[in-house]
């Protein structure tokens, strides 16, 4: 086996559905922590007579709509990879590449947009919930994760030190 091969034959055994767990919340916080950046980016509202704190609320609407947004994207696509994988009894570049479509045409072609149209924007009304906006967003997804895969990107690094695992047992002391 080549290296990339055996390192994943060695990853930690999770269950798939803890793995679509992982992905969703993992999608969740950045989705949220994005939803801030690109609330500061925009303009505060107007104060208005029986709101109070419009920018704070504002806010909060952005960074939990972009959270449940990438909570979806991270949930389908982790979620339809491990159904592929567990189906096809492989694991290779293809399983992610259902999955980014999946996730790409169900969740984004769906929403038609990632961020809250400004208003009079007559655009962003257009573009969501369409077939050909759906099939663009799961190829783009699609793409992205199969090139990803195939070139064997990760996002961990191999330092050198091997890690063991270890037991709770009591060793025996030698005599």
């Amino acid at each position: 086996m080549d290296d990339a091969a055996e390192l994943r034959y060695y990853e930690e055994e999770d269950t798939p559905g803890m793995k679509t767990f992982k992905g969703a919340t993992t999608g969740l916080v950045a989705g949220t922590l994005w939803g801030a950046i690109i609330a500061t980016w925009h303009d505060v509202p107007r104060v208005e007579r029986n709101v109070a704190l419009p920018g704070l609320i504002r806010t909060l609407k952005m960074m939990g709509n972009h959270g449940v947004t990438f909570a979806a994207i991270g949930g389908v696509y982790i979620g339809v990879e491990q159904l592929v994988q567990n189906y096809r009894m492989k694991r290779d570049f293809v399983n992610g590449a259902v999955g980014g479509f999946v996730a790409g045409a169900s969740i984004l072609g769906y929403k038609g947009y990632l961020t809250s149209p400004p208003p009079n924007n007559i655009l962003s009304t257009e573009i969501g919930r369409s077939i050909s906006t759906a099939l663009s967003a799961g190829a783009a997804l699609a793409v992205t994760s199969g090139i990803i895969d195939s070139l064997g990107a990760t996002t961990r690094t191999d330092n050198g030190k091997e890690y063991y695992p270890y037991t709770t047992k009591k060793r025996v002391a030698a005599e």
